[in-house]
C-alpha cells in the first residue's frame, strides 16, 4: 500500500511542479507577447519564434543570465559588441578542451534584450534566408534558426516546436499591430 501513496504522493507533485511551470510561462507570455508583436512588425522575426526563444533561452525569465544581464535569448558578445557584457559558462572550450566563461551581451532591461535579438537575426549574414521565409511559418523559422546556427542543441528547433504549440504562440503571428490598434483609438496620431 505504501508504494501506491508514494506514487500519488510523486504524482501530485510532479503534476503541481509542472502546473506551476505554465503558470509561470502563461505569465512570461502575458508580460511580452506586446513586444514580440512590436518586434515582429518591426523587423520580420516571427511573434512566436521570438516568445518560444525567450522562454526556452532564459528558462520563462528565471536563469542567471535573464535575471543578472537582462539577456533573455543567449545571445554571446561576438568581437564587434560594444555594449556591457556578462561572463557565465555555456559551452566555449580553451585550447586544452576545459570549460570556460563564456561572454555575453548585458542589457539595461529585458525589453532592449528583445529589440537587439530581432536585430541580431535581422542583421546577421546567417541569418538572412530566415526572412525567406513566411512569418506565419514557425516549423520553417524554428529549423532555420538551427540550421542557420543559432543554437549548438541537436533538439533545438523541436524545443521551440514544442513552446509553441504547447502555449499557442502561433496566435501572436496573427495579432494586429499594436501601433495600429492605439491609432485607431486615437491614442496615438500620425504625428507621434
Amino acid at each position: 500500500m505504501s508504494k501506491v501513496l508514494t506514487y500519488l504522493a510523486l504524482s501530485i507533485i510532479s503534476y503541481l511542479n509542472i502546473n506551476n511551470i505554465d503558470i509561470e510561462a502563461n505569465n512570461y507570455i502575458d508580460q511580452y507577447s506586446e513586444l514580440a508583436i512590436i518586434e515582429m512588425y518591426r523587423t520580420g522575426v516571427p511573434a512566436s519564434i521570438t516568445l518560444a526563444q525567450a522562454l526556452h533561452e532564459s528558462n520563462i525569465g528565471k536563469s542567471a543570465l535573464a535575471t543578472k544581464a537582462n539577456n533573455h535569448f543567449g545571445i554571446k558578445c561576438k568581437s564587434y559588441w560594444k555594449g556591457t557584457t556578462y561572463y557565465h559558462e555555456d559551452d566555449d572550450l580553451d585550447a586544452a578542451g576545459k570549460l570556460i566563461e563564456s561572454c555575453f551581451r548585458s542589457y539595461n532591461s529585458v525589453h532592449d534584450s528583445y529589440i537587439d535579438h530581432s536585430n541580431f537575426l535581422k542583421h546577421t549574414y546567417n541569418y538572412q534566408e530566415l526572412f525567406n521565409i513566411d512569418t506565419k511559418d514557425y516549423k520553417g523559422w524554428a529549423y532555420g534558426l538551427k540550421k542557420s546556427g543559432y543554437a549548438t542543441d541537436i533538439r533545438y528547433s523541436e524545443k521551440l516546436i514544442s513552446y509553441i504549440e504547447k502555449y499557442n504562440l502561433s496566435s501572436y503571428d496573427y495579432a494586429e499591430n499594436p501601433y495600429l490598434k492605439l491609432r485607431k483609438l486615437k491614442i496615438i496620431t500620425p504625428s507621434n
